[in-house]
């Protein structure tokens, strides 16, 4: 039976527990989200915006609060999960300002080129629409789905992760207290057996997972079984590309700020630094003196930079992983031992020498910890980079035009960031290919992405 708790990762301990819902309550809640999207497709665009904008004003009136608590379910900075919750409000105003744009007809053709007086594309709510998202942005991520597809006229049914049940039930609080109709975002503490069963319920429409790639793989079998459109973002394994050309102490800066993300738990962190030989020496010598600077303690602490990872399981596996490289040859310049005390932390880390042979060459490392690999020329620094099933953001750093394009043209990802940070942007389609996933979050992309594209002919 699944536990739904939060477990303060800074300390061990349980601080709540929380009952699943019975098979009878879920069911009340799916039906109480058909009921409501019968009715709600119907609401005008400025009323969702004004309830839109309300739940924005929360966002950013409460942002230190929400910041507590999310620091206590999942151990990220305070500083860092407050951020997060402007953002979200960013977000929410993004698309309460722009929804009206994003679903106006669309003309792709002259109505006299397909024998028609008029011919237009009208963007139209599927409905319900099942959210299975992770605990590492626990706003955000939820965010990023539930801001344009209410914007849209659907309506949401969260089943978050089992960790951070008290954000998921905040954000069922927060729409409903910007004005949202009842039944038009509804958390589901439930646990991950359950969600087949929601997912093949007939009124339930579509679905959408931020998570692991098992976990992709079998919401999009059922969605699939079922014939409902999914948008997967899985994992990645993202490539820093450092060229000689490059401002390296900017290269390193943000290689560092990237890699202690969340505590180095972000799917588009870079994990992968591939630098080229011509100048690998000077730039690892200031990404492990930015990564040795980073304060690890308590995420309360305004002064930290990195908290604990979520979980001890979490820590473990990261372990697993750095063993695995230094047993077959890879060096460790800076961490790699966790500290004395509670908690589940591990520090900056940064393994040299990593090859294919090891696990963390081709697995996600979910941790401040970094794998280096020389390469020569450009040509090996894209082979590298994309010898790997993930696909999801990339980096690379140069300020030569030649290399800069062949980089965006080759780079297996959704995301290419020349010289900055890979993150993401309401106003930016984020996703990934390959193993990372298909379909796109945020931007029109994303709300058009669970909307019927009905073309009307007239004749």
């Amino acid at each position: 039976m699944t536990t739904i708790a939060t477990t303060n990762p800074a300390t061990g301990e349980v601080e709540k527990t929380f009952d699943a819902l019975t098979d009878e309550e879920v069911d009340r809640r799916v039906a109480r989200a058909a009921d409501t999207f019968a009715s709600y497709r119907s609401v005008p665009l400025e009323r969702r915006a004004e309830w839109m904008n309300a739940a924005a004003d929360v966002l950013d009136r409460e942002a230190d609060q929400i910041g507590a608590m999310l620091t206590t379910e999942m151990g990220k900075t305070h500083k860092a999960a407050v951020a997060e919750a402007h953002k979200c409000a960013k977000a929410c105003r993004y698309y309460a300002e722009h929804a009206a744009e994003f679903l106006a007809d669309r003309r792709p053709a002259d109505p006299a080129d397909v024998d028609a007086r008029d011919a237009y594309v009208r963007y139209q709510p599927l409905g319900p629409v099942l959210a299975v998202m992770p605990w590492n942005f626990p706003l955000w991520q939820v965010i990023r789905f539930a801001a344009p597809g209410l914007m849209a006229g659907n309506v949401g049914l969260l089943k978050h992760s089992s960790n951070v049940p008290q954000t998921a039930l905040f954000l069922e609080d927060l729409f409903r207290r910007a004005g949202f109709p009842e039944g038009a975002f509804q958390t589901l503490l439930i646990g991950s057996a359950k969600v087949e069963r929601v997912l093949r319920d007939p009124r339930v429409k579509a679905a959408t997972l931020t998570g692991s790639e098992p976990a992709g793989r079998s919401v999009a079998s059922i969605a699939g079984d079922e014939i409902k459109p999914t948008v997967l973002e899985l994992g990645g394994s993202d490539p820093f590309v450092v060229m000689p050309s490059a401002d390296l102490e900017a290269a390193a800066r943000t290689a560092a700020e990237s890699r202690c993300l969340n505590n180095g738990q972000s799917c588009i962190s870079a994990k992968r630094f591939i630098v080229d030989t011509g100048c690998a020496e000077e730039f690892e010598r200031l990404f492990v003196e930015r990564m040795r600077a980073k304060k690890v303690g308590d995420p309360m602490e305004e002064s930290t930079d990195v908290g604990p990872l979520v979980s001890e399981q979490g820590r473990a596996e990261v372990e697993e992983l750095v063993a695995d490289a230094v047993g077959k040859g890879a060096t460790v310049l800076c961490g790699g031992e966790r500290p004395d005390g509670p908690g589940w932390y591990y520090p900056p880390t940064v393994v040299s020498g990593v090859t294919p042979g090891m696990r963390m060459y081709h697995e996600e490392v979910f941790a401040p910890v970094a794998s280096l690999l020389r390469v020569r020329g450009v040509s090996e620094a894209v082979e590298v980079a994309n010898a790997t099933g993930f696909g999801l953001g990339s980096n690379a750093w140069t300020r030569d035009d030649d290399e800069r394009e062949r980089f965006v043209r080759e780079l297996d990802a959704g995301q290419v960031f020349i010289n900055g940070m890979t993150t993401s942007y309401p106003e930016l389609p984020f996703g990934g290919v390959k193993r990372s996933g298909y379909g796109r979050e945020l931007s029109a992309d994303g709300m058009r992405a669970f909307c019927n594209a009905k073309t009307v002919w007239v004749g």
